[in-house]
């Protein structure tokens, strides 16, 4: 099973591929999409562009993509939405099945705690995916926690 993981935003929008044979869970890549300052459009279509060559790349059984905790900042809320909607977009015209899970959902998968800090999820995927000496993004490891919580809990309900 192969899985990308996308973790949204309009500043930058985390990728991470991750793929389970067996009990093996392996990163295949990863990486951060910068959108720039420009015109919301063009980041849009940035983020749009760039999650569609990544899919494309690495055709996956399933896209997963955080979703989006506004807690008190509306406007930022719906930035991380839009971002969010070029993400799935992508997954749409792709045809690749997408799953939704809440950040709290990934944490608890990855770390064993709904709460958990950023520097806790980013320690657990380096342990996971035996990745401890690289330096991985923190977009990028949000991500990768994402597609490792989808394979998690994959793997439970069967």
């Amino acid at each position: 099973m192969k899985v990308v993981g996308i973790d949204p935003g309009l500043s930058a929008t985390g990728y991470g591929i991750v793929e389970r044979t067996g009990s093996r869970i392996t990163p295949l890549g990863w990486g951060v999409i910068r959108s720039g300052s420009g015109a919301l459009t063009d980041r849009l279509e940035k983020i749009f562009d760039r999650i569609s060559q990544v899919l494309a790349e690495y055709c996956p059984d399933i896209v997963a993509v955080e979703d989006i905790f506004t807690g008190r900042n509306l406007r930022s809320g719906l930035r991380l939405g839009h971002a969010r909607g070029a993400s799935i977009l992508a997954a749409a015209k792709g045809g690749y099945p997408l799953i939704e899970y809440p950040a709290a959902t990934v944490k608890l998968a990855v770390v064993g705690r709904g709460r958990a800090s950023k520097k806790q999820v980013e320690y657990m995927v380096g342990k996971l995916l035996n990745i401890e000496d690289e330096r991985v993004a923190e977009d990028a490891a949000d991500a990768l926690a994402v597609a490792l919580c989808c394979i998690i809990r994959e793997k439970v309900l069967r």
